[in-house]
């Protein structure tokens, strides 16, 4: 995979539109740029059997997500509630936001 920037950051609401948890919404836990993925609370859940460890005497089986293509997954607006692709703005300060494209509303984190 390419290294490219990815339009979504740690604590975005997001919107899955592809897979088998298409329509599903949650909030993004972690991002790799370099893989252009990211792990979204409770999308793609996998099962990870574990050996008994210090840390986990008992082992077992545990559930965790695993990381999605982020191309699948669309942010949410936060003021329009919408899925929405978005656009880089000018601020006065010289820096670059992340702006809605439907609404027009600049995200910041």
């Amino acid at each position: 995979m390419a290294n490219q920037k990815v339009h979504v950051k740690k604590g975005d609401q997001v919107l899955v539109i592809t897979g088998k948890d298409a329509g599903k919404k949650g909030k993004v836990l972690a991002v790799e740029p370099k893989n252009s993925r990211v792990f979204v609370e409770g999308i793609n859940i996998v099962k990870r059997h574990t050996k008994p460890t210090q840390a986990s005497p008992q082992g077992g089986i545990r559930e965790k997500e695993a990381a999605v293509a982020s191309s699948n997954v669309m942010l949410l607006c936060p003021r329009c509630s919408k899925p929405t692709r978005i656009s880089k703005k000018l601020m006065p300060n010289g820096t670059l936001a992340r702006q809605c494209k439907r609404c027009g509303e600049v995200i910041e984190k």
